[in-house]
């Protein structure tokens, strides 16, 4: 049966698998909260601060029960996870299913029914939740793959509401998304939603062409018809399905990045590493999907080759942990590192070693100092929704130099044409690549660099919550409930 709407409900509710804080306990026992940094929070900032806003999520501490609290004029509505939960639906469906599903089947995914049973238990959860905070006809934005069932749960809870998705990660060809066991389910629980978002036009397709394919339903270019019995409101409706490109707070960015202590940070980084004469630069969460692999391969060549000296080069790689319980990181992690040593054991001096490897995650002013510092951005994803790296970099350089070597397997590959595409599964390629771009001539690197600026700062994520939102407003309002 539909919840009933509460009433006085939200106008605007977030549904996403975190909340925009961390939350945990204190020695008293006491909640306390941290801010999470990241791009969603910054665009939806404007939205929630306009309107009565609430943010459904996971506080990211296990087995915490919490009651609704405000930050910033946000009504937070805690969702709690179990350790079980945490183990079968995120670890498990999410994280060993549908995330190496979805990146090109680089790992094999795992297919056990406990972590489906799990992620439909988890999903109604959050489902229930929104439902229970949505006022009369409000707007709900569900996001990403943790959450694919949520849209058709809240539709059949609150067929009042007007519901979107958006798929942050990439979105597979029939052709592999057809392993998936439950393959229909996730496609009928997307279809709850008004307006399903990707990052590329690629992926929009590739979820019409699974339609099409999987259920009788019309297409017609990005629209899908579903039947009045599917409507829910006695007569058919349309899901539209298009491309949303995400980006960063780019403005924000470039101011960080054009203050004093990043500047002098910048200069000190490159004296740290003894002034290089080339500086490359890999930033990644330590995983599968990034290339990580296939870039040190491709550098190591260029020191054998003597294409590039390893007494004037070097490649700063920062890999952020992620996932260490799970056995194809741990497997990633030797590999790097392996890899990493044989280099440096190769071709290291003492007090210079070719590949600087960091293992950690550092605060934005690092990371901008760096970004400034490298005179070689690597981005080699094998396989990316969108990567916010690359953009970061763009908007660190209003010095207008520096060159972007980018996977067009990424996202950002429609969007930055003023970068150097290469395939990263192609080592001779990339090798060409990365040293057109480290000599690549100071005219034509001012020039790409601006192309790629004005895209970056023309196109911020604000930008990218306002284009969504204003396609998904346009979607009429059901007037009640059937």
């Amino acid at each position: 049966m539909p919840s009933d709407a509460p009433a006085h409900g939200y106008d605007f509710v977030v549904v996403a698998n975190r909340l925009p804080v961390d939350v945990s306990l204190d020695d008293d026992g006491e909640p306390t909260w941290t801010r999470s940094p990241g791009g969603l929070v910054t665009a939806l900032a404007p939205v929630m601060a306009s309107t009565s806003g609430a943010w459904v999520g996971w506080g990211g501490s296990p087995d915490l029960e919490l009651k609704p609290f405000d930050v910033d004029g946000t009504e937070l509505i805690p969702v709690v996870l179990t350790e079980d939960d945490l183990e079968k639906f995120y670890e498990g469906f999410s994280n060993d299913t549908l995330w190496p599903l979805y990146h090109d089947v680089i790992e094999p995914p795992a297919f056990h029914r406990q972590w489906w049973d799990s992620y439909q238990k988890v999903n109604r959860r959050f489902a229930q939740a929104a439902a229970d905070q949505a006022a009369q006809g409000a707007t709900v934005w569900v996001h990403d793959y943790q959450l694919q069932l949520v849209p058709k749960m809240l539709r059949e809870l609150r067929p009042d509401l007007r519901i979107g998705y958006f798929h942050h990660i990439p979105f597979p060809p029939l052709e592999l998304f057809a392993q998936l066991p439950w393959r229909v389910q996730v496609i009928e629980g997307l279809l709850g939603a008004d307006l399903v978002g990707f990052q590329r036009a690629g992926d929009a397709a590739n979820f019409v062409r699974i339609v099409r394919r999987l259920t009788d339903l019309t297409t017609r270019g990005q629209m899908v018809t579903l039947s009045e019995a599917e409507g829910h409101t006695g007569r058919g409706r349309h899901v539209r399905a298009a491309a949303f490109p995400i980006s960063i707070d780019s403005h924000a960015f470039d101011e960080l990045a054009r203050t004093d202590a990043v500047r002098e940070r910048a200069l000190q980084i490159r004296r740290e590493l003894g002034d290089p004469e080339f500086l490359l630069l890999g930033v990644d969460r330590l995983d599968y999907t990034k290339g990580i692999r296939h870039r040190i391969k491709a550098y190591g060549e260029l020191l054998l080759d003597g294409r590039l000296s390893p007494q004037s080069t070097t490649l700063v790689q920062v890999a952020s942990p992620s996932r260490e319980n799970v056995g194809a990181y741990q497997q990633l992690r030797d590999d790097v590192e392996l890899l990493v040593g044989r280099i440096n054991g190769d071709y290291g001096q003492v007090g210079h070693a070719p590949v600087q490897y960091l293992h950690q995650s550092f605060p934005m002013e690092e990371m901008a100092a760096l970004y400034l510092a490298a005179d070689v951005m690597l981005v080699t994803a094998l396989r990316d929704g969108m990567n916010l790296v690359a953009k970061e970099y763009v908007a660190a350089r209003s010095d207008d130099r520096g060159a972007l070597v980018l996977s067009e397997f990424t996202g950002a590959a429609d969007e930055l044409t003023g970068s150097v595409l290469v395939n990263p599964h192609d080592i001779d390629g990339m090798k060409d690549a990365i040293t057109y771009a480290v000599h690549m001539d100071a005219r034509e690197s001012r020039k790409r660099m601006r192309r790629l600026r004005r895209r970056v700062l023309g196109h911020d994520v604000v930008a990218w919550s306002e284009d969504f939102l204003a396609a998904l407003n346009a979607v009429p309002v059901r007037a009640s409930r059937d």
